[in-house]
């Protein structure tokens, strides 16, 4: 180590060298002793996920837990449910549409896309254009 305290060239150069591969063996064995979670852990998590998602409305947990189950139907409009309470409701018609797709006996589900169809129907409601206004007035009298 005191090698690379003095000041030549070759000596700093041999220094960085030995500090590249000591970070790079070190990153390498954290990366292999990472294990990927045992199966109970990956199903408690999805449980975790479904329920929050259905009884709280939480975005999050809903966005994972439909991407374990993408057609759950059941997920998808409690996804479209959460994105309603957030005031998204163009995003919610997608929701909607797919767990239509999937159950299309599913008790509600017509309601619940019929309102949010009408609410994104009135977020789009255009706005009048701003109408110029135009004088007779000469340039000098006009105030800018």
């Amino acid at each position: 180590m005191k090698q690379c305290i003095r000041g030549s060239g070759t000596e700093m150069s041999t220094c960085t060298a030995r500090l590249l591969v000591f970070a790079t063996l070190f990153v390498a064995m954290g990366a292999w002793s990472a294990e990927p979670p045992p199966p109970e852990a990956a199903a408690a998590a999805a449980k975790r996920d479904s329920t929050r998602c259905v009884t709280q409305a939480d975005l999050d947990a809903c966005n994972d837990a439909i991407r374990r189950n993408p057609s759950d139907p059941e997920l998808l409009v409690a996804l479209a449910d959460a994105l309603m309470r957030a005031k998204r409701p163009a995003d919610a018609i997608r929701h909607y549409r797919r767990a239509s797709a999937l159950a299309p006996h599913m008790p509600g589900l017509a309601a619940k896309l019929s309102d949010a169809e009408s609410q994104s129907a009135s977020d789009r409601t255009p706005v009048p254009a701003r109408r110029t206004r135009y004088s007779n007035a000469a340039p000098e009298t006009q105030s800018h």
